[in-house]
């Protein structure tokens, strides 16, 4: 997965980018070629039963249980007592303090360089 944001980031005009669609677009395609996305669910459905939860239905390979977006992949999982998010942080956002409209100012690069690095789980309560 980290290979595939090599890829994308190798192809920019320097160390970052401030186009979103020179990101995301390019990730869901190299993620697409090595067949990665198609493993996310599992990922997803492995990740809530390490958790002790279960699924209510099966995720699937695009929204709402897998979205590319500018940091990566984000897995969803709706629970009965709330929602786990896992996210892959290939990238990193910054954010001009002239951004106004969550868009405006945003540079993107490549983000962490190990799995474990890149990880982030959290667990959204419903209540």
């Amino acid at each position: 997965m980290l290979t595939c944001a090599d890829g994308v980031a190798g192809r920019w005009d320097g160390d970052a980018t401030t186009d979103r669609d020179r990101v995301v677009g390019p990730l869901e395609r190299a993620l697409d070629r090595a067949g990665v996305t198609g493993r996310l669910p599992d990922v997803l459905a492995d990740a809530v039963g390490v958790a002790g939860g279960t699924l209510r239905a099966e995720p699937v390979a695009a929204p709402p249980s897998v979205t590319i977006t500018s940091v990566g992949p984000v897995l969803r999982a709706t629970l009965p007592d709330g929602r786990l998010v896992v996210t892959i942080r290939a990238f990193a956002v910054e954010r001009g303090s002239d951004s106004t409209d969550g868009a405006a100012g945003a540079r993107y690069t490549r983000g962490s360089g190990t799995a474990a690095e890149a990880l982030a789980v959290e667990f959204r309560s419903a209540r």
